[in-house]
């Protein structure tokens, strides 16, 4: 089933595109991350421009992201407080992205930066996701094993920040700095990668802000709503880059596999599950690092303006 997609201008098979919105919605029900750390670089494989991919993917987790919210809601794994102080800072970060992002183009180095900040994000991140997995099933010895470490709930760099607030939900007193710098960082990421941001987000919820598990899953989901909708709107007025076939045909598998990821979720051992999605991160920034260091069959190309 080929389907035309305009801002590409290129024609794709949609039945493909939707199945890539249905993986990115297991994922986002699954660990609470929007998927477009998957989807955008499929994309790219598939032949979709880097800008256009990396937009359009951010609406797409737009749209899983509301289906998990919702589940994950009705049974009260949302902490609300501290998640608003995070899209704060989020929608400062997008925006400050929307400046790098129309620099880069303005210097023709959009693409490469993209494909670059993925091979470096996906590569640390999946190798630290695979170790700790490894860990937790016994392949390989943990040095996590000191007596006071499980004490401490957040990172010593946070305990030391002014202006503690009350986090009920999420069991913590810290400074809001501390989530809203979060926020910054994941808006910026989202607007040059076109990500939700939730494969930097849920690791830093538990490890350094040290919230309580049973909500970081559907505060991320949350977070990664409403700074991927002002993504999508940034995107629309300043690079006119998001397709709306291809964000269209994304979100019809992404809204039907979340409800999926979800169910899967309360069944599946964390342990394998992370091994799995590990093993699948550090495969995409491989072969992106292919991508970028082989020569291409067509050196030069020539673009339609």
């Amino acid at each position: 089933m080929d389907v035309y997609l305009p801002i590409a201008n290129l024609a794709v098979d949609g039945l493909v595109i939707v199945v890539l919105g249905v993986a990115t919605g297991i994922l986002s029900g699954v660990f609470g991350v929007g998927g477009g750390f998957l989807t955008t670089p499929l994309l790219i494989f598939y032949g979709i421009p880097p800008t256009v991919a990396a937009a359009s993917a951010a609406t797409q987790v737009t749209g899983a992201s509301v289906s998990g919210v919702f589940a994950h809601s009705r049974n009260n794994g949302v902490d609300y407080q501290i998640g608003l102080v995070i899209v704060s800072g989020g929608m400062v970060g997008a925006l400050v992205g929307a400046g790098l992002f129309t620099l880069l183009s303005s210097l023709g180095q959009i693409d490469t930066v993209i494909n670059i900040l993925y091979v470096l994000l996906l590569g640390t991140i999946g190798g630290l996701m695979l170790q700790e997995a490894l860990s937790a099933l016994g392949v390989v010895s943990s040095s996590t094993d000191k007596p006071r470490a499980a004490k401490r709930r957040h990172h010593p760099w946070i305990a030391v920040l002014p202006y503690r607030w009350r986090f009920y939900r999420s069991g913590l007193y810290i400074s809001p700095i501390a989530p809203l710098i979060l926020g910054l960082v994941v808006g910026i990421l989202t607007m040059l990668m076109g990500v939700g941001g939730g494969f930097i987000m849920v690791p830093a919820m538990l490890y350094i802000l040290g919230m309580s598990a049973k909500v970081v899953v559907g505060t991320s989901l949350f977070n990664i709503l409403f700074i991927t909708m002002l993504v999508t709107m940034v995107h629309s007025f300043t690079t006119r880059a998001v397709d709306i076939v291809l964000a269209g045909l994304l979100l019809l598998g992404s809204v039907i596999g979340a409800q999926f990821g979800t169910r899967i979720a309360q069944f599946a051992k964390p342990e394998y599950l992370r091994l799995a999605l590990g093993t699948i991160v550090v495969g995409i920034a491989l072969r992106m690092a292919y991508g970028l260091t082989v020569r291409p069959d067509e050196v030069y190309t020539v673009v339609p303006l």
